[in-house]
């Protein structure tokens, strides 16, 4: 605990601080270096990512993002959020696909919310005696955030200095005004999420008053009244009780509410970016600690969690009907803390965790023309557009959801020094700058309809580095050879590396194990077939989605799985499969004999986004209780 009053006491020596006349901002390098890998995916993953992109990016009117900020008339939502979701999801599908005329829609948007910057510094939404409550400090964190990000991506000064100008009027307020903690709901920890991008200014400008801004808020999330962001992780508080609520419906969306998914995460990836300077290793702790918990008891078999936004211990009762469950900016957050850490660590448990996220509940989101982002996927029932919010024609999943999509190229293919990690397969290139070396992985698969993908290497001369595989967690049995030669001991979970001298034509194959997989819990049951989960659709027109069964399975859980081929299966629909099932809850004769269900991928599952079609993942075990234990 010492350590933890030593912070909050910084925090308070700081107030003196942050009102104070600081050096002069220090003029930041254009940015002309191209990024150390850059990847092109193709397949399906490819399709929805392009889909997303040309759609739900493009298709936006950022003079329609940029209006709010024009009138300033606000006291309480959150329309100044959507500008910086879609602008940082804009900026990396840019980096991906290079289009210019989404360069142009960028730049635009940036022209247009500078212009609407007050002399005082002030971008937002908010009329001035409502500023610095609800959702107004939230807004500026995304403001600074796209700002800056189209300052990495462009060199432009201006975008820097707009957001140092807004950045340095808010130091004016808090805490002179209000403390941090106190500037909105949920504990404060929308405004505490904006540590993030003041961490990043202090990187752009190396101004020390930004960096010791940021070490005051994290001294504020020890405060009374502060969310306890540290101390509850270093105590092993679950993420789902991390409030002060009675029970009550009301207090929901309140300020005691300590329990608000992506705004937690949010304030978690900006304390990682302020471990990075100061190694702090109380800080690395807590979000450790945090994040094993979240995977503990709130990534559902989709890869994503929380109702109503909130974590609720959600992983042991995912297979009840839940309202509001897996709001996709839960999902996108999840996804970036993942990769945050993976960059940091290595550790191929995230890239574990951003797969399965990736290919069920991202893609579930995105509805099969792109149209729309869902603002729920639950794992039954019938999927649908969220509504729009403020008074606006888009909602925050809508803006929010492209970032996750724009995120994978990134997380596929990653390196450090001498390194190359392959994180994810798939038919992609990859072109990777190793010091002043140039490598190319080409991988060609059908990843992860079927398990075999072959990697070739291009290289301009023989150059010696080292070609980390991950192999996935659920991967029991899982083969790796190198122009043929097998490598030994290959273990779930964990990366193969080959360090050895490559030359160009030189071939890597990796087989993993695409089995079905049984999982049941709480009377439920679902299956897995490497990353993706299966799901029961009524297009299949096989009976009652909701009946009860026994899907069969060997004695090691395995479940016999045949593919349907495409002209079999409903329209678009991307992958589907037969398993054996015991239907119903009669055994008298032919009753008895398992029939051949259909099932598909979660993300195709009601991708129709029809009422009348219904889908569900987690099937009811009908009981048997000639297997039941005495007393039980």
């Amino acid at each position: 605990m010492k350590k933890r009053l030593t912070l909050f006491a910084v925090g308070l020596s700081l107030i003196g601080i942050v009102g104070q006349a600081a050096p002069k901002t220090k003029s930041a390098a254009i940015r002309k270096t191209p990024p150390a890998v850059q990847t092109h995916l193709d397949g399906h993953i490819g399709n929805r990512i392009d889909a997303c992109i040309r759609v739900r990016v493009m298709s936006e009117d950022e003079n329609l993002l940029v209006a709010p900020f024009k009138t300033q008339n606000e006291s309480t939502l959150w329309q100044s959020e959507f500008w910086g979701k879609w602008m940082l999801g804009a900026i990396d599908a840019y980096r991906y696909n290079g289009d210019p005329e989404l360069l142009q829609k960028i730049t635009n948007a940036v022209n247009g919310i500078l212009a609407t910057q007050l002399e005082d510094g002030y971008i937002g939404n908010y009329k001035p005696e409502a500023q610095l409550d609800y959702w107004d400090v939230w807004g500026q964190k995304y403001t600074l955030l796209g700002l800056q990000s189209y300052f990495d991506l462009t060199g432009d000064k201006k975008a820097l200095e707009g957001a140092c100008r807004l950045a340095d009027r808010l130091m004016t307020q808090i805490p002179a005004k209000k403390e941090i903690e106190a500037a909105g709901f949920y504990q404060g920890l929308p405004a505490i999420s904006i540590l993030e991008p003041f961490v990043y200014l202090y990187q752009h400008t190396q101004n020390e008053k930004y960096l010791d801004f940021a070490r005051y808020i994290v001294s504020r999330m020890e405060a009374p009244e502060g969310p306890k962001l540290i101390s509850k992780a270093l105590d092993g508080v679950p993420v789902a009780e991390r409030s002060r609520t009675s029970g009550n419906i009301n207090d929901w969306y309140n300020r005691v509410n300590g329990q608000k998914a992506y705004e937690m995460m949010s304030c978690y990836n900006g304390l990682l970016e302020l471990y990075k300077i100061t190694k702090n290793p109380e800080y690395l702790d807590a979000i450790e600690k945090s994040i094993q918990n979240i995977i503990d008891e709130e990534i559902n078999i989709t890869g994503s969690g929380t109702a109503f936004e909130c974590f609720y211990h959600g992983k042991r009762r995912q297979t009840e009907p839940t309202y509001h469950t897996m709001e996709t900016c839960v999902t996108m957050t999840w996804m970036q803390v993942c990769k945050n850490m993976l960059d940091l660590t290595k550790n191929p448990m995230f890239a574990d965790q951003i797969e399965r996220t990736m290919y069920n509940a991202l893609f579930a989101a995105l509805k099969e023309d792109a149209a729309q982002i869902a603002k729920y996927s639950p794992l039954e029932g019938a999927r649908s557009a969220g509504e729009r919010q403020c008074g606006m024609h888009v909602n925050c999943c809508n803006s929010n959801g492209p970032r996750a999509f724009a995120m994978i190229p990134d997380i596929a293919v990653t390196t450090s020094q001498d390194s190359i990690y392959v994180n994810l397969y798939g038919p992609m290139s990859s072109t990777v700058q190793l010091g002043k070396r140039e490598v190319t992985l080409e991988q060609t698969t059908t990843y992860p309809e079927e398990g075999n993908i072959e990697i070739s290497v291009d290289v301009p001369k023989n150059a010696e580095f080292a070609l980390s595989l991950r192999i996935p967690s659920w991967s029991k049995v899982s083969q790796v050879a190198v122009n043929g030669k097998a490598i030994e001991d290959i273990q779930p979970g964990s990366y193969v590396t080959i360090k050895q001298l490559w030359q160009s034509g030189d071939k890597v194959t990796v087989n993993l194990d695409m089995r079905g997989r049984l999982t049941e819990l709480n009377g439920f049951q679902a299956i897995e077939r490497g990353p993706i989960v299966l799901a029961r659709d009524s297009r299949f027109n096989d009976g009652f989605v909701d009946e009860t069964s026994i899907i069969q399975a060997d004695a090691e859980g395995y479940v016999t799985l045949m593919p349907i081929a495409e002209e079999d299966r409903p329209e678009k629909m991307w992958m589907a499969f037969t398993a054996p099932m015991v239907m119903g809850t009669d055994l008298e004769g032919d009753l008895a004999k398992p029939l051949q269900i259909k099932l598909c991928d979660f993300s195709s599952a009601g991708n129709t986004w029809n009422r009348s079609i219904r889908y569900r993942v987690w099937l009811k075990k009908t009981l048997d209780v000639r297997g039941l234990k005495p007393n039980e």
